[in-house]
């Protein structure tokens, strides 16, 4: 039997039911399936929530759509739509709501548990997705892994207490009250921590002044365990992002190998990889000014705006994508006209895999929105509407034409 049949099934009966034309059998058989499992029920409300499935569309193009619906087609046999080449936004909203988004490997995978997830990957010879796992470096060269500590107090440093939360955040807390984060603090107080991801790894810490961050794969922040004097200064290696506690009286800076960017209270994603052609610094709310280290060159943003900072120039891109750019952070990738080089690094850096490309790869462009909690070959069924083939083997995923 098709590996697709029982999606198609499921989605054809749930198209069947927005349009009021389930026969009682068919009811039935819904109801059952329906009633089986509770992670069913959450997924049926999602998948019949108009608002939900548009979402979920929005970023493929009509052409995306037609093709993508020509290759399932083609893939599975699915003749109720082979006299319906034009497929209108709403039959795929509905009709093709499971069968869609389980081709395209987009959302059905989030309702599989963790232990469903490693028996696949290990049936399939797959890769699984990256976690919450990070390693944090105190003052004096001792190293915590926080996917292994417990809820609670971790570390004691110079007044200052560092807890993991139920959350898995990690916060920091004076312990007394005259050690507040002020000019007062005597210099030989302060002390730098650095929280460093894998790839495959992401984290979130909340710095001493309630700053809140964000840490993606492959990435590293280092920062003072009290902000002294009139800033607040951290260092970047990679992609994060922040929501900046405002406080007037001290500007907050983060410096990353190719610029310095300066907030006083704001959200904002910075994405500085060395394997990146820029850095690009992309503003939701509040304003930030961008000022390159070789250049020297500064710009302002205003919400919606992006920075693209290379070694001789910083231009500004008005209506940044803001979906993209804070993807990762959501949980998804988000592909909007996105090469395949591009695409491929990211995925190196979450599924911690290596690249190798094999003949003459064409540079692709695609588009699509996926869970990041999937398997990697789930993403895949994404790229493979190119023609372009994808081989894992073992740690190393090998692109070919």
């Amino acid at each position: 039997m098709n590996n697709y049949k029982p999606y198609f099934d499921l989605g054809s009966l749930i198209a069947k039911h927005q349009r009021n034309e389930l026969t009682p059998q068919e009811k039935e058989e819904l109801e059952h399936w329906l009633q089986s499992d509770v992670r069913n029920q959450e997924l049926f409300k999602k998948l019949t929530d108009e608002a939900i499935i548009n979402n979920e569309f929005e970023a493929f193009s009509v052409t995306d759509k037609a093709k993508a619906w020509k290759n399932i087609v083609k893939k599975t046999g699915y003749k109720a739509a082979e006299n319906k080449p034009a497929v209108t936004r709403r039959w795929l909203g509905y009709a093709a709501a499971v069968i869609t988004l389980m081709a395209l490997g987009i959302t059905l995978s989030k309702y599989r548990s963790n232990e469903d997830l490693k028996t696949l990957a290990h049936q399939q010879k797959d890769i699984l997705p990256g976690s919450n796992k990070a390693t944090l470096t105190l003052a004096n060269g001792s190293k915590i892994i926080l996917d292994d500590a417990k809820q609670g107090k971790i570390a004691n440093q110079k007044n200052v207490v560092i807890n993991k939360n139920k959350s898995g955040e990690v916060t920091y807390k004076a312990t007394s009250a005259d050690q507040t984060y002020s000019s007062q603090t005597p210099a030989e107080a302060i002390t730098m921590n650095t929280l460093t991801t894998p790839r495959g790894g992401q984290y979130e810490v909340v710095l001493p002044d309630g700053t809140r961050v964000w840490l993606n794969a492959a990435s590293s922040l280092k920062y003072p365990t009290a902000f002294t004097g009139n800033e607040r200064r951290v260092e970047l290696t990679g992609e994060a992002y922040f929501e900046v506690s405002k406080d007037a009286r001290k500007p907050f800076f983060v410096k990353t190998a190719n610029q310095t960017v300066a907030v006083l209270g704001t959200h904002f994603n910075i994405n500085s990889y060395a394997d990146e052609a820029a850095t690009k610094t992309t503003l939701l709310e509040g304003s930030v000014k961008v000022t390159g280290n070789a250049n020297q060159l500064t710009v302002k943003l205003k919400p919606g705006q992006q920075a693209v900072n290379t070694v001789n120039a910083i231009d500004i891109k008005q209506d940044a994508d803001i979906d993209e750019a804070v993807a990762w952070k959501n949980g998804k990738f988000l592909f909007r006209n996105t090469d395949l080089r591009t695409i491929m690094r990211q995925l190196s850096r979450w599924y911690n895999v290596d690249v190798e490309y094999q003949g003459n790869v064409a540079q692709k462009h695609y588009r699509g929105r996926i869970s990041k909690n999937v398997p990697v070959s789930e993403i895949f069924q994404i790229l493979k509407t190119s023609g372009i083939n994808f081989t894992i083997n073992g740690g190393k995923i090998i692109v070919k034409s």
